[in-house]
């Protein structure tokens, strides 16, 4: 037995399935599903029974995670007490390949009774629940994957893809920010990247490598060290940030053999340098960092130097 030739008889099955779909999908009935879950007031609740209800449990998920408040409930429970946590401010999504799942169509006289809309999806207009829905979305299938025709897989897919479908149309509606999105994922990469701000990771107060004009170079390389940041800022007799010196200055000023002990570190620092306010995105301080090819920021704030972040400081919080 050739596995790749299964494998892919069974990704061609399933796409197809999937570009099925466009021929199916009544415009009226997903516009009325997509309304009815935009003006929900409570909770969008997601419930199927097997192998629809891991694709519910996922549809719940991403409802969720892109501005609509959403869980799942199993049929089963609901039929022995989870039925209460369904409100009737809430819409529900009921998931049925057959639409006739009995776990299912038993609830329908419960919600019809709390007079909350339902939306189905099932493979049968005529089955019993999509009869019963508000709104009903055709998610059948010519064929499973399954070479026996009778394992949950292309009918499972597109089910999923429905799903997606009305996630992102809501979505849209909403007009859901990236910034939302991160709100609801704080702990991934993405969250970090948008939600993170250069005040939450900068160096600040006694830890901002600090210099006066006149400093001599060589006691400006005792602060770099000490304070381990690869460079030390400029101040001032107002305070004020005249410049940097960097690891690279000092490169610089190695060749042009400039006595460390006398010379001042303005003669080698860098004046004009680059810098960030302390409200903005981590994100946006590493796309500063790589655009100008430089490997630290000062911070200012009404013109005062408030901290110092590097590229090690965003690694560490895993924006890089």
């Amino acid at each position: 037995m050739k596995f790749i030739d299964s494998a892919v008889r069974t990704i061609k099955a399933e796409r197809d399935a999937v570009d099925g779909m466009l021929g199916k999908l009544n415009q009226a009935m997903f516009t009325k599903a997509c309304e009815l879950l935009l003006n929900c007031k409570g909770r969008i609740v997601v419930t199927g029974m097997g192998k629809s209800g891991h694709i519910g449990n996922k549809m719940a998920a991403t409802l969720a995670s892109t501005g609509s408040p959403s869980f799942f409930v199993h049929p089963g429970e609901a039929a022995h007490g989870d039925m209460g946590m369904i409100t009737e401010d809430d819409v529900v999504i009921a998931l049925s390949n057959s639409g006739e799942s009995s776990e299912v169509t038993t609830l329908i006289p419960l919600i019809k009774r709390l007079n909350v809309p339902l939306i189905a999806m099932t493979g049968n207009d005529q089955s019993t629940l999509a009869q019963a829905a508000d709104s009903h979305l055709n998610t059948g299938v010519d064929k499973e994957a399954c070479p026996l025709d009778l394992a949950p897989t292309s009918s499972t897919t597109v089910t999923l893809v429905m799903g997606d479908a009305l996630a992102i149309s809501l979505l849209e509606a909403r007009g859901f920010t990236a910034e939302q999105f991160a709100f609801s994922h704080p702990g991934g990469s993405l969250g970090r990247r948008l939600l993170l701000k250069v005040k939450t990771i900068m160096h600040a107060n006694g830890q901002i490598p600090k210099v006066a004009l006149g400093t001599p170079i060589k006691d400006a390389l005792m602060e770099i060290t000490q304070k381990g940041l690869g460079m030390t800022t400029v101040i001032n007799e107002d305070g004020a940030l005249a410049g940097i010196f960097t690891d690279g200055d000092l490169r610089r000023a190695l060749d042009k053999d400039v006595d460390f002990h006398t010379t001042p570190v303005e003669n080698a620092m860098t004046q004009n340098c680059t810098t960030i306010d302390p409200e903005k995105l981590a994100a946006e301080a590493l796309q500063v960092m790589e655009e100008k090819k430089i490997n630290a920021l000062v911070a200012m704030e009404l013109g005062k130097v408030v901290g110092v972040i590097n590229m090690h400081d965003l690694l560490r919080a895993g924006v890089l």
